[in-house]
């Protein structure tokens, strides 16, 4: 027979005299949900007589408030994949506009004459460096995932970059 649950039960017992006793059975019933009271500011009406006023009190209103629900948890790994599948359809850019267009013109003002020059840039010349900047990291992280995959692990490690960075011959060190 499959259990089933049982409501806890308390007894009290009524003693009135020797011969009678009487048990009272009693549920233990829990707390009901919080109930939240919102009071109104209190309205003044003038009435027709003069000099008399008259409160209007409203009816106070009571919301019930339910219990948060726990956030949910997904096993590792899977909000990951998600996000994976997501990004691989989408064609938008990956950083955000903004903060990159700021070290952009930051770098390129330290590196003018004199040491801080205000350049201008053209709208479509930061979104070209953007995406050329974002295809570079893109196709890097690739090939340091393949890297570390070689290498029978999971986890992309800062030698898989250099692993990478050093086949692609743009790090000056192998040659």
């Amino acid at each position: 027979m499959a259990r089933t649950k049982q409501t806890a039960r308390k007894y009290v017992g009524n003693n009135t005299g020797p011969k009678k006793r009487e048990t009272i059975l009693k549920k233990v019933v829990k707390t009901p949900k919080q109930i939240k009271v919102k009071e109104e500011p209190v309205e003044v009406k003038r009435t027709k007589t003069p000099g008399v006023r008259r409160k209007v009190v409203p009816a106070k209103r009571s919301v019930k408030e339910s219990p948060q629900k726990p956030k949910r948890r997904f096993r590792k790994g899977t909000v990951a994949l998600r996000e994976i599948r997501k990004y691989q359809k989408t064609t938008e850019l990956l950083i955000k506009r903004l903060p990159f267009q700021r070290l952009v013109r930051e770098i390129a003002n330290q590196g003018g004459p004199g040491g801080q020059t205000e350049f201008r840039w053209q709208h479509d010349a930061l979104e070209a460096l953007q995406e050329a900047a974002e295809a570079f990291l893109i196709s890097m992280l690739e090939d340091s995932n393949l890297c570390a995959i070689h290498a029978k692990r999971v986890t992309i490690m800062p030698k898989d970059m250099q692993l990478a960075a050093r086949l692609r011959r743009e790090d000056g060190a192998s040659e």
